[in-house]
């Protein structure tokens, strides 16, 4: 068995987990200035999530594990090249952790509202930084004859960069509000699945350009068909929308994301970072792969594992399963609970 083949593969695989999963949490973080009207509304939209962020953060943890110990050379060069970028990644998601954890800690409206705006930004800023990264990954940076990173954070925040950017950012908050749509009822469902039906088209749009930006470079067979099954799912998506059937609207934006991931990985293939400054400086699959005896161990506890922690996360979602509304969060909702307590209390409810 080609061993590092099969651990870039795997880690397309942990990278569309975490962009899936993590995406709608983005997307409902980015849309609580907008959806949500009130201190209810506010409520319902933080408590449909409540339950999964913290998961759905561990998918990211084990990606970057898994290219530490399989691809350390990729590791190295990505890590300390992007690390600004990265390291603003870091500080964003821990500010969203500590206003989601935080807000429900002291009755008082104004204490709620900066916790908002600590949330609104800890789920903007990831959003745009990870197709900023992503899609220059893909479209290649300058990388030197030793392996090393010799641009800035602004190389990154090129057109490209910006453009990938802001398709990811256009792709969360279509799935985040699919997400609202399928978790919640009542008005704010309306305006969720409204809202959707706005920022889809947009998303798709950028999502075109991006891919006929990046495939004129590094465009193969697999990459195009990963991307015309993207842009079929993300009409699909918007079409089952149309028809308030948020469940397969929101299976189709994860579709969306999921096979636009696979495009990106199928054209950074066979290179894991390509180089602007010469083909010849690119880190290839092979060449930064870990040993044959290191990346059997892992595969051993990957096979072990996995199905371990795929089972808990999908009994997670199947116990969170229920629709809450704005009556699940109400006076009689108790106070002073985190987010995530106050999640469970209302699905509870739900449930009953």
């Amino acid at each position: 068995m080609d061993l590092p083949v099969i651990w870039f593969v795997l880690i397309a695989v942990l990278w569309i987990g975490y962009l899936v999963l993590e995406g709608f949490d983005f997307g409902v973080g980015m849309l609580l200035p907008v959806l949500g009207r009130s201190a209810a509304d506010r409520r319902v939209m933080l408590n449909s999530v409540g339950p999964f962020w913290d998961g759905n953060e561990v998918w990211i943890l084990t990606a970057g594990g898994a290219m530490f110990a399989a691809f350390p050379y990729w590791y190295a060069t990505l890590f300390s090249g992007f690390y600004l970028a990265l390291l603003v990644i870091l500080v964003a998601l821990i500010i969203r952790a500590l206003g989601s954890e935080s807000r429900g800690k002291i009755d008082d409206p104004q204490w709620r509202k900066l916790r908002d705006i600590a949330i609104f930004i800890g789920s903007a800023l990831p959003a745009l930084l990870w197709g900023v990264a992503l899609a220059n990954i893909v479209n290649g940076v300058p990388i030197d004859e030793h392996g090393e990173y010799t641009g800035t954070l602004f190389t990154l925040l090129g057109p490209v960069g910006l453009l990938g950017g802001l398709t990811t950012v256009a792709l969360f908050l279509t799935h985040g509000a699919l997400f609202i749509a399928l978790k919640t009822d009542g008005p704010i469902r309306v305006r969720a699945r409204r809202i959707a039906l706005r920022t889809g088209p947009v998303a798709a749009l950028l999502a075109v350009v991006l891919f006929i930006v990046l495939g004129s470079k590094h465009g193969s067979v697999l990459s195009w068909t990963a991307a015309a099954v993207a842009a079929i799912a993300l009409l699909a998506a918007l079409a089952a929308a149309v028809r308030g059937r948020e469940g397969w609207s929101f299976a189709g934006t994860a579709l969306t994301i999921g096979a636009a991931v696979v495009a990106m990985f199928a054209m950074l293939y066979p290179n894991v970072m390509p180089s602007t400054l010469d083909p010849a400086w690119s880190l290839t699959i092979h060449g930064a792969a870990s040993s044959t005896h290191t990346l059997g161990i892992m595969t051993v506890v990957a096979l072990i594992f996995t199905p371990i922690v795929l089972i808990y996360q999908g009994y997670t979602y199947w116990v969170f399963r229920r629709r809450i509304s704005a009556h699940h969060v109400g006076p009689t909702a108790p106070a002073g609970l985190s987010t995530g307590d106050v999640a469970r209390d209302g699905s509870a409810k739900a449930a009953g």
